[in-house]
Protein backbone atom coordinates (compact mmCIF):
# COMPACT_ATOMS: atom_id res chain seq x y z
CA UNK A 1 0.00 0.00 0.00
CA UNK A 2 1.33 3.46 -0.93
CA UNK A 3 2.54 5.60 1.99
CA UNK A 4 1.24 9.20 2.13
CA UNK A 5 1.86 12.08 4.55
CA UNK A 6 0.00 15.40 4.47
CA UNK A 7 1.26 18.73 5.86
CA UNK A 8 0.85 22.50 5.53
CA UNK A 9 -2.22 23.18 7.65
CA UNK A 10 -2.53 26.17 9.94
CA UNK A 11 -4.62 29.13 11.09
CA UNK A 12 -5.61 31.72 8.48
CA UNK A 13 -8.12 34.55 8.12
CA UNK A 14 -11.14 34.26 5.85
CA UNK A 15 -10.17 35.17 2.30
CA UNK A 16 -6.60 34.01 2.80
CA UNK A 17 -4.70 31.09 1.28
CA UNK A 18 -2.87 27.94 2.34
CA UNK A 19 -1.06 25.27 0.35
CA UNK A 20 -1.29 21.70 1.58
CA UNK A 21 1.29 19.11 0.56
CA UNK A 22 1.04 15.33 0.31
CA UNK A 23 4.32 13.42 0.07
CA UNK A 24 4.12 9.91 -1.35
CA UNK A 25 6.34 6.83 -1.45
CA UNK A 26 4.91 5.30 -4.65
CA UNK A 27 3.22 7.05 -7.57
CA UNK A 28 -0.55 6.69 -7.76
CA UNK A 29 -3.78 8.63 -8.14
CA UNK A 30 -4.40 10.63 -4.94
CA UNK A 31 -7.44 12.28 -3.40
CA UNK A 32 -7.97 14.91 -0.71
CA UNK A 33 -10.73 14.52 1.89
CA UNK A 34 -11.71 16.62 4.91
CA UNK A 35 -13.57 16.12 8.16
CA UNK A 36 -15.03 18.92 10.27
CA UNK A 37 -15.57 18.41 14.00
CA UNK A 38 -18.53 16.13 14.64
CA UNK A 39 -19.12 15.43 10.94
CA UNK A 40 -18.34 12.71 8.40
CA UNK A 41 -15.37 12.88 6.06
CA UNK A 42 -16.15 14.34 2.66
CA UNK A 43 -14.42 14.30 -0.70
CA UNK A 44 -12.53 17.45 -1.74
CA UNK A 45 -10.51 16.73 -4.90
CA UNK A 46 -8.41 14.10 -6.69
CA UNK A 47 -5.70 13.84 -9.33
CA UNK A 48 -4.44 10.94 -11.42
CA UNK A 49 -0.87 9.63 -11.46
CA UNK A 50 0.37 11.95 -14.24
CA UNK A 51 -1.69 15.03 -13.37
CA UNK A 52 -3.71 15.08 -16.58
CA UNK A 53 -7.07 14.36 -14.97
CA UNK A 54 -8.60 16.06 -11.92
CA UNK A 55 -11.92 16.00 -10.08
CA UNK A 56 -13.39 18.47 -7.56
CA UNK A 57 -16.32 18.70 -5.19
CA UNK A 58 -18.76 21.52 -5.92
CA UNK A 59 -17.84 23.31 -2.69
CA UNK A 60 -14.19 23.85 -3.70
CA UNK A 61 -14.31 23.93 -7.51
CA UNK A 62 -12.63 27.13 -8.72
CA UNK A 63 -11.04 27.80 -5.32
CA UNK A 64 -8.81 24.78 -4.54
CA UNK A 65 -6.76 23.71 -7.58
CA UNK A 66 -4.99 20.35 -7.16
CA UNK A 67 -1.65 19.66 -8.82
CA UNK A 68 1.36 17.38 -8.52
CA UNK A 69 5.12 17.44 -8.99
CA UNK A 70 6.26 13.87 -9.50
CA UNK A 71 9.94 14.90 -9.44
CA UNK A 72 9.34 15.97 -5.82
CA UNK A 73 6.90 13.11 -5.13
CA UNK A 74 4.36 15.64 -3.88
CA UNK A 75 0.68 16.44 -4.50
CA UNK A 76 -0.47 19.99 -3.72
CA UNK A 77 -3.83 21.43 -2.75
CA UNK A 78 -3.75 25.21 -3.23
CA UNK A 79 -6.51 26.56 -0.99
CA UNK A 80 -7.62 30.07 -2.00
CA UNK A 81 -10.47 32.34 -0.86
CA UNK A 82 -10.76 30.34 2.35
CA UNK A 83 -14.02 30.41 4.29
CA UNK A 84 -14.76 29.51 7.93
CA UNK A 85 -16.72 26.48 6.68
CA UNK A 86 -13.47 25.13 5.19
CA UNK A 87 -12.24 24.51 8.75
CA UNK A 88 -11.50 20.78 9.03
CA UNK A 89 -8.80 18.14 9.24
CA UNK A 90 -7.56 17.44 5.71
CA UNK A 91 -6.35 14.01 4.57
CA UNK A 92 -4.75 12.63 1.42
CA UNK A 93 -5.19 9.01 0.37
CA UNK A 94 -4.72 6.68 -2.58
CA UNK A 95 -7.47 6.64 -5.22
CA UNK A 96 -8.36 4.42 -8.17
CA UNK A 97 -7.38 5.63 -11.65
CA UNK A 98 -10.93 6.86 -12.50
CA UNK A 99 -10.78 8.99 -9.27
CA UNK A 100 -14.08 7.68 -7.88
CA UNK A 101 -12.91 4.96 -5.48
CA UNK A 102 -10.80 5.36 -2.36
CA UNK A 103 -8.14 2.65 -2.07
CA UNK A 104 -6.00 3.91 0.82
CA UNK A 105 -6.41 4.24 4.57
CA UNK A 106 -6.45 7.36 6.76
CA UNK A 107 -3.42 8.99 8.39
CA UNK A 108 -3.31 11.76 11.00
CA UNK A 109 -4.30 14.53 8.61
CA UNK A 110 -3.44 18.22 8.88
CA UNK A 111 -5.64 20.80 10.64
CA UNK A 112 -6.89 23.84 8.72
CA UNK A 113 -8.63 26.56 10.74
CA UNK A 114 -10.16 29.61 9.06
CA UNK A 115 -11.15 32.54 11.27
CA UNK A 116 -13.93 34.98 10.44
Amino acid sequence: QVQLEESGGGLVQAGGSLRLSCKYSEESAVGWFRQAAGQEREFVSAINSHGGTTRYSDSVKGRFPISRDNARKTIYLQMNSLRPEDTAVYYCTQMSAPLHLRLGSWGQGTQVTVSS
